[in-house]
This record gives C-alpha cells, sequence and structure tokens, in this order.
C-alpha cells in the first residue's frame, strides 16, 4: 500500500469537528478510516463510576494519547490496530475493542490531538475547526443530553467548571498548528471542497 495521508481535524468541544468528517468521507468513500481521541480516555477502571463523573475530560491528561500514536504509526505501515471503545455513560472504557484496518487517508480527530508534539508530528495535514462559543455549547448540550444521558445541569455545570477554562488553556492556542482553519467546520462547503481538491491530488 501506498504511504496513506494523515488529516488531523481539532478544534473545540461542538465546533462541527465530526461534521466535517463525515462530509469528508461521503465524498472519498471507502478510502477514508478514522480515529477518534476520544476513544483513547483513561478506563479509570479502578475508580468508582461518582468519582469517575468528576474526572476532567477536557484536559490532556485525560487521554491515553501515547497508545493513540502508536496505533496511528501502525496503522501507517498498513497494521489492523484494536483500539478502544469508550462508554460515556459509565465514563469508563468497554470491554470489547475495535478493529481498525488502513487506508489510503486515515482522519484523526479530536478536541486536543494538536496539544500533542509526537502526535502532531505524525500529521500531513492539520485542520482546526474554528466555531463560535454560543454555538458550540449548544450542539454540546444537546449531544450530552440526547446522546450520552447526561443531564442539562451536570452538562452546564461541567461547562463552566472545566471545559470552557480547558478550551481557552490547550485547545484555542493549538490553532496555531494547523496548516488550515476552516469556520463552521463541515457547513463551510467551500472549505469542504478546498479540501477535499487538496486530497485527491495528493492521492493521485
Amino acid at each position: 500500500m501506498n504511504k496513506p495521508i494523515v488529516i488531523g481535524i481539532a478544534g473545540g468541544t461542538g465546533s462541527g469537528k465530526t461534521t466535517l468528517v463525515n462530509r469528508l468521507k461521503s465524498v472519498l468513500d471507502d478510502q477514508v478510516v478514522t480515529i477518534c481521541h476520544d476513544y483513547y480516555y483513561k478506563a479509570n477502571a479502578d475508580m468508582p463510576i461518582e468519582e469517575r463523573k468528576l474526572q476532567n475530560y477536557d484536559h490532556p491528561n485525560a487521554f491515553e494519547t501515547e497508545l493513540m500514536t502508536e496505533h496511528l504509526k501502525h496503522l501507517k505501515e498498513g497494521q489492523t490496530i484494536h483500539c478502544p471503545i469508550y462508554d460515556f455513560v459509565a465514563y469508563t472504557r468497554k470491554k470489547e475493542c475495535l478493529e481498525i484496518k488502513p487506508k489510503r487517508v486515515i482522519i484523526v480527530e479530536g478536541i486536543l490531538i494538536f496539544e500533542n508534539k509526537e502526535l502532531v508530528d505524525e500529521l500531513d495535514i492539520k485542520v482546526f475547526v474554528d466555531t463560535d462559543a454560543d454555538v458550540r455549547i449548544i450542539r454540546r448540550i444537546i449531544r450530552d443530553v440526547k446522546e450520552r444521558g447526561r443531564s442539562l445541569d451536570s452538562v452546564i455545570a461541567q461547562y463552566l467548571t472545566t471545559v470552557k477554562h480547558m478550551h481557552d488553556e490547550f485547545v484555542e492556542p493549538s490553532k496555531r498548528k494547523a496548516d488550515v482553519i476552516i469556520p463552521e467546520g463541515g457547513h463551510n462547503q467551500v472549505a469542504v471542497n478546498m479540501l477535499v481538491e487538496q486530497i485527491r491530488t495528493l492521492l493521485r
């Protein structure tokens, strides 16, 4: 297999990263595989669930980024990986793993992927999705309440206690490492088209 193209897509919570990933996948079809930083939240299985709920999940230390980087290197070498699956309701990893096979385009997605230098060094194209904070918090509330079974009060409390501060300290500064900044992510059709054409050029 030819050397794959690795695209890093970062940005704040609710910025539209997943929408952008899905737009790219819909156009590039079966040439794309995705690994998400969220898969690599630490299990913290030794903690009771009430204590796990109180952890700061928007700090770099919440992730096992070294394992993610190792898995990315394996994919780039043409090897299949078995990455963890995180259960956002139980606040820990599931027992089963997700098998991911290597493909021509590897998309790495997450809020803090540009914060880790070793991981950044593995990326060929670095994209930062830039979206207003009020839009991001609304999207996060909808996602966490509907998809992750959280209460509205808990989502707002978490945002004010950790999410906003971690965004200002780690996520926003990491934007400087991006090659491309896309306002509104997958909703920005012009930017999506330009990114797709760049990927197709590299594939050729």
